[in-house]
């Protein structure tokens, strides 16, 4: 099973409760507004709330419901600090950490080497079109400017991510769509652009990207329980293929806000998140895409970063105040599915710091 294309979250509105700074702790707890909120049937589908503030947690809550591995059911799940979840195409944000480390490590090409070069094997695609000129930052950026379309159904094999798992050769796949606009100024969702920087960072370390992921990112973060699973082909999924449990998810983002920092270790170099967080793209008003994650603004003018899944998978970061929120679902290829993060986010994470 392969992840759905990003939803529209309306970032503006939300940024714009972001812009408060935090103060005392509101009468009722998180934990409680979301029961009584899951209860009441306001909030279907959802299954882990985790929220934390300068390392400390801030509340978390768990609900039992249905839910999927990849796409495949596992039934109803009693979820809880330990279970393990699909975090959808927020694999993709957690790609663009792990290339920034093996940047650093000078493990892969720089954000201005030409793509196409770094894959020999297909040499022969070379024909003199735009094609040679897309670079690594156009593909981190997801603005290849190549033809990609996913927002057909993921049963249908049109779809261009499942004709990439059905491909031959996936990376062939994605090299060899014909060019529709000029590298670097046109964004567009595309899980083969991730796949391929998955492919760089495997190949320029040596090991598989999970691998990589858990020597360089996972281990020195204490998470040493996660799934990453494979297609067909044997290589673990860059786009959609991560499973970690709501905790670890939000430790990854206290990371992040934290600046690349944790227990006194540089995880992530602090200049490839300041990178990271430029926006390069436009997608809607208020609302933009650096490396791999999206981004918005918020009162004050400071940047909100976010990962967002398939199903309503969303991990919110706001680097100024220290505040991380992770909430996972079960709302798989549910369209609307994006309007739970936000529900949880706007009504009752942001209060249970602001006291409002």
């Amino acid at each position: 099973m392969i992840d759905v294309t990003w939803a529209p979250v309306r970032a503006a509105a939300v940024a714009a409760l972001f812009g408060c700074v935090p103060g005392i702790l509101a009468a009722e707890t998180m934990e409680e507004t979301l029961t009584h909120a899951f209860d009441a049937g306001e909030l279907p589908g959802l299954h882990a709330v985790v929220a934390t503030q300068n390392d400390e947690l801030v509340g978390e809550a768990y609900f039992a419901g249905e839910d999927e591995r990849w796409g495949q059911s596992i039934g109803v799940v009693e979820h809880g600090p330990d279970t393990l979840h699909d975090v959808r195409s927020v694999t993709k944000s957690i790609v663009g950490l792990l290339y920034g480390i093996a940047l650093e490590e000078g493990l892969v090409p720089g954000l201005d080497a030409p793509l196409l070069e770094q894959f020999p094997d297909h040499a022969d695609l070379k024909d003199g079109t735009a094609c040679e000129d897309i670079t690594i930052r156009d593909t981190l950026t997801l603005q290849m400017g190549t033809e990609w379309d996913e927002s057909l159904p993921y049963t249908d094999p049109r779809n261009s991510e499942i004709a990439m798992e059905l491909a031959e050769d996936r990376y062939r796949f994605v090299l060899e769509r014909p060019m529709v606009t000029k590298p670097g100024t046109e964004w567009s969702y595309s899980g083969g652009a991730v796949a391929l920087i998955g492919k760089l960072i495997a190949d320029g370390s040596g090991m598989p990207l999970d691998q990589f992921a858990e020597s360089r990112l996972f281990a020195p973060l204490g998470i040493d329980s996660f799934e990453w699973i494979r297609g067909s082909d044997g290589v673990p999924s860059a786009a959609s293929g991560l499973r970690l449990t709501a905790r670890d998810l939000a430790k990854i983002g206290q990371l992040v806000a934290n600046d690349g920092a944790y227990e006194g270790t540089q995880v992530i170099p602090k200049d490839w998140l300041a990178a990271s967080f430029v926006p390069a793209a436009d997608i809607e008003e208020g609302f933009s895409y650096g490396f791999l994650w999206y981004l918005a603004k918020g009162l004050s003018g400071d940047t909100i970063v976010i990962g967002i899944g398939n199903g309503g998978q969303r991990l919110t970061v706001q680097p100024k105040t220290g505040l991380v929120v992770v909430s996972l679902a079960g709302r798989y290829n549910d369209w609307s599915a994006w309007q739970l993060g936000v529900d949880v986010l706007v009504n009752h994470a942001v209060p249970a710091v602001t006291g409002r």
